[in-house]
């Protein structure tokens, strides 16, 4: 009887382990993409600003549009 409450208890050790370790990783993950619409953002923020300021063609928006998807797909999960 003893050994079944050992393992039990180790069981619930393990998953409780597994648990923590998985919410470290999606905290870590959540972060990262925070950091990185920051960056995005201010890519945006700067290609507004060249384009106002004709040092950017309407014929290159391709790069305003890689970041606004990318910013985009990053807010998905935030739903």
């Amino acid at each position: 009887m003893t050994i079944s409450t050992t393992n039990k208890c180790s069981k619930n050790n393990k998953d409780s382990l597994l648990i923590q370790h998985q919410a470290t990783i999606i905290e870590g993950i959540t972060e990262s993409k925070a950091k990185y619409r920051k960056i995005v953002q201010a890519g945006i923020a700067k290609w507004v600003n060249d384009f106002q300021k004709g040092n950017i063609e309407i014929n290159s928006v391709d790069d305003l549009k890689k970041l606004i998807e990318l910013d985009i797909e990053l807010q998905k999960d935030d739903l």
